[in-house]
């Protein structure tokens, strides 16, 4: 039999096995419209170029020597062995796609790290991921196919930085729209695909140490917590005590006589929490991980398998910070301040998956646990040059993200019938326990006594105590079936419908502690634990020895600064139904068209101290419906040219936080933000053509131009109240953003070089991506920002800036040799963002701007054999060139630092063991 037969004769079994949408797919290669769900690693098939199973001896295949691991809507393009079809060329829509091999060339221990070197897409913050210099308001993330509810305040886009890739197979970035997606899909959606089944049992266990050249070995802050802090789970410690708790359980203001002010205090004043102490030696940071799987044969004609993996890592990092605050548009100062910060991260991850096959019905259950902990200790010190006091500021606080999210797929094939049932239920919680927050100040008067000395008396003239309590918890349940029949050998559909119920509940409280005027001024020279002890806060309740010391009177006063707006309830509701076909004309031309109907509730609704409504003023209620049309013509020109063309419309909805004008405190950006219950839908009109060449040993090229028009963006601007910087959103009238991108994949065999270079082959991949977006904003235009009457636009947005968070230039080159018998690998990795605008700057201030500028990493991946077990070595070097963080804002002539710091370089060495 002939290698093109044998090929076709593999295609057309592995096709059988496809997921939902299988039977249409064998002919048509149109998408599922599982809302993405993919097809299991090991039996990971895909028909959607299944047109070309009849002239396969004329299709170019790839050489592999990874394990193929690939996923994208529809399944993926995979024949098991050493040779598969390259699936951005097999998908229907423009596609990028980092593979098991991909993420481990790149080292990165997250996918978030990962996803940085897929052609424009850049990370900013907490692991958010931009497309194209969209803001992650445009991206849409989903695991297996399944949406994902977030833990984040801001955002409702899960941070990728959460999801190690010890349990990330692959990783598809999707760039144009199909109407088996949401409709939330400006700039594109990524599809994470956790490891699935293997064909036979294996354990792998792991560990590794790294640092960096700021932080490990050198001087750090820290405070004790509690005894499982290093395991990235309290132990009891900063569970709220009775007397705060019944407070808050009684829905009384905090002034309410009921409330035993004396007993809450007498309860916050735990040295443990708020005591700042300073390390010589912070250690090394370190992560260790075990993933083990099986599998069997059941029934007749069936196999069942499991796989399981279990992480922990735990991370150190020092930053110091230079903060300051302009007073006018010459950029003189208002606060000059440094900050000294060190973070303690420690991530804990736990996956257990089932899967079924029966004849040719698959089944698959996911199980995933995620808990992201961050324990923070800094002091800041700086000027405000309003009054020339010095003020020093102490922060402690520890930050819990968890996720878990439950997932099942069932498909199911009937002769040219498929049927595609998925289900899943995800909580994700974020938790703030015990925020505190100690300013001491100087007023460096000459004519006071204690003016050279750092006080803290309790009041708003010498420093003061602040607390906050968060919670948030967010619940997603999502169901979804699709049937897809194949109607003729040039015609297929799928009609599929999709439920999604998210639903927030979020709080935040903050208690300021103050004393009264006959304070001591020599009590607010205590460090915190002392200031807050039980003696003192027993002194004062007690007049009469205040009376025998000679001092006071003096009492304490808890204020509730969120007393107004404690916590607000949300929730998006969508069903959505769609259809969508794959027409094939003639001969190497396919026509993938569909459009979505979605109806979607949002609310956000205020409440009170009792958990009810608030009544307010300020709930939001969002209800919209779309239709949304997608379509792709794909022309194969040769066997080797392809060229796509795509237009769609998407939408963008704004997040949970941004609806409710309640004020957060992002600890990564170090700024407060506000929320604009104004805010409506964005609406995008997207346009794309793209221009694809491959040839051999998987090399390929592409070039690509992509236009935008987006209507009612949603931007971040930024305002100064009492000294500080508080951040906004609003809807701007209108933007464009267009932009072309350049990718090439070399991968040279280097066999002639001699027998140590037999196996050996050199592998460069590059790529580039333009982006250009502007505001549009006329003088007629106006801005809903609430509370405000509405506004002339031009009052919080220019014409002609670009939209924040794009760069113009994305570059990323990998350059490095691989063996492709063994794991043998030694790849230098490049990438370059230029300066984005991160915040609009109001009252004629400039815009802030950050700049990520170039890095390189050195990876080495080895593997060897000792004693009959495999090994595998990997060293990291990473910011070789030594970036550091810029976020600022000029004028041309003057700059200040917004948040600046040292990052340093990092080192690392990770073994693991395959048995």
């Amino acid at each position: 039999m002939s290698t093109g037969k044998q090929l076709t004769a593999l295609l057309l079994l592995t096709t059988a096995l496809t997921i939902p949408g299988a039977a249409y797919a064998q002919e048509t290669g149109i998408g599922t419209g599982a809302e993405g769900v993919p097809a299991e690693e090991d039996l990971a098939t895909d028909a959607v170029l299944a047109q070309q199973v009849e002239g396969i001896d004329d299709t170019p295949v790839e050489e592999e020597f990874e394990e193929p691991e690939i996923s994208v809507p529809g399944g993926a393009i995979v024949v098991t062995g050493r040779r598969r079809q390259d699936v951005t060329r097999a998908s229907s829509q423009v596609v990028s796609v980092l593979d098991s091999a991909s993420i481990a060339r790149t080292g990165e221990g997250d996918i978030a790290g990962a996803l940085t070197r897929v052609t424009g897409l850049s990370t900013v913050g907490n692991g958010l991921v931009f497309v194209r210099g969209l803001g992650d308001r445009y991206s849409l993330a989903l695991l297996n196919g399944l949406p994902l509810p977030s833990p984040q305040p801001l955002s409702r886009v899960v941070p990728l930085d959460i999801f190690p890739t010890s349990i990330i197979a692959s990783s598809l970035v999707q760039k144009t729209y199909s109407a088996n997606f949401p409709g939330e899909f400006g700039g594109g959606v990524i599809n994470l695909t956790t490891r699935a089944v293997p064909d036979e049992s294996f354990i792998k266990i792991s560990a590794g140490i790294s640092g960096d050249s700021e932080t490990n070995f050198g001087t750090g802050y820290t405070y004790y917590g509690s005894s499982y802090d290093w395991f990235g789970f309290d132990d009891g410690r900063r569970t709220t005590r009775p007397a705060l708790q019944n407070y808050l359980d009684s829905g009384v203001p905090i002034s309410d006589p009921s409330v035993d002010q004396r007993s809450i205090l007498l309860e916050l004043g735990d040295p443990n929490l708020i005591l700042l102490q300073s390390t010589d030696n912070l250690p090394a940071n370190w992560s260790t991980g075990i993933t083990a799987g099986t599998s069997f044969d059941v029934f007749s004609d069936g196999r069942f398998g499991i796989i399981a993996t279990a992480s922990l890592s735990n991370k150190w990092r020092n930053r110091f910070i230079t903060r300051q605050t302009a007073v006018n548009t010459d950029l003189d100062l208002d606060t000059d301040f440094r900050q000294f910060t060190t973070d303690q991260r420690i991530l804990a991850n736990a996956m257990l998956g089932f899967g079924l096959e029966v004849g040719e019905h698959r089944f698959r259950i996911v199980n995933l646990f995620i808990r992201d902990s961050l324990k923070r200790a800094s002091l800041a010190e700086g000027t405000d040059f309003q009054n020339d006091d010095t003020d020093q500021v102490q922060d402690t606080a520890w930050y819990e993200r968890q996720l878990f999210d439950t997932q099942f797929t069932g498909e199911l094939e009937f002769g040219d019938l498929s049927v595609d049932l998925r289900g899943g239920y995800a909580q994700t919680q974020r938790e703030a326990p015990y925020e505190w927050e100690f300013t001491y100040t100087r007023t460096n008067n000459a004519n006071d006594p204690l003016g050279n000395v750092f006080l803290n008396t309790l009041d708003p003239q010498r420093g003061g105590a602040v607390v906050a309590f968060s919670d948030l918890t967010e619940d997603l349940y999502y169901g979804g079936v699709d049937l897809s029949y194949q109607l003729a050998d040039w015609l297929g559909v799928t009609v599929g419908g999709a439920y999604t119920d998210t639903e927030r509940l979020s709080s935040r409280r903050e208690f300021d502690i103050r004393a009264s005027g006959g304070y001591p001024d020599v009590f607010g020279a205590f460090r915190p634990d002392n200031l807050l002890g039980d003696s003192l806060i027993e002194l004062g309740y007690d007049q009469a020895a205040q009376d025998a010391a000679g001092i006071g009177p003096f009492t304490y006063t808890i204020f509730d600064t969120t007393g107004s707006d404690p916590a607000f309830a949300a929730g998006l509701e969508i069903l959505a139904g769609y259809v969508q076909t794959r027409i094939e004309p003639t001969l190497g031309v396919s026509l993938d068209v569909g459009v979505r109907y979605e109806d979607a509730t949002q609310e956000v609704i205020p409440l009170g101290l009792d958990g009810t409504p608030s009544g307010s003023g300020n709930t939001t209620l969002l209800e919209n419906d779309y239709f949304l049309p997608g379509a792709t013509l794909t022309w194969e020109v040769t066997d080797s040219l392809q060229l796509r063309l795509n237009a769609s419309k998407t939408i963008a909805r704004p997040q949970f936080r941004e609806l409710i004008f309640q004020t957060y405190f992002d600890p990564e950006t170090n700024r407060q933000f506000n929320g604009n219950p104004s805010l409506v839908d964005s609406e995008l009109t997207n346009y794309e053509a793209r221009l694809e060449y491959y040839w051999g040993s998987g090399s390929k090229a592409s070039v690509a131009g992509f236009y935008k028009d987006i209507e009612n963006p949603i931007e971040i601007f930024s305002s100064f109240s009492d000294n500080n910087q508080i951040s906004g959103f609003a809807n701007a009238p209108s933007a464009q953003l267009y932009g072309a991108e350049v990718e090439l994949q070399w991968n040279k065999d280097l066999y002639n070089l001699g027998d140590w270079w037999e196996s050996k082959r050199l592998v460069a991949i590059a790529n580039y991506t333009y982006t250009n977006s502007e505001l549009e904003v006329g003088s007629g235009d106006i801005a809903r920002v609430f509370p405000f009457a509405d506004q002339p636009a031009t009052n919080f947005f220019r014409d002609g800036v670009p939209l924040t968070g794009q760069s113009d230039h994305l570059v990323n080159l990998q350059l490095g040799i691989e063996d492709l018998d063994k794991i043998s690998q030694a790849t230098f990795l490049l990438s370059y963002a230029s300066e984005r605008v991160t915040s609009r700057g109001t009252a004629a201030l400039p815009d802030i701007i950050e700049d990520p500028g170039l890095r390189l990493d050195f990876v080495v991946r080895q593997g060897f054999e000792l004693s009959g077990t495999d090994l595998e070595l990997k060293l990291e070097a990473r910011n070789l060139t030594g970036r550091d963080h810029f976020e600022f804002q000029t004028n041309g002539t003057n700059r200040i630092e917004i948040n600046s710091y040292d990052v340093g370089r990092s080192f690392a060495v990770s073994l693991s063991a395959e048995f």
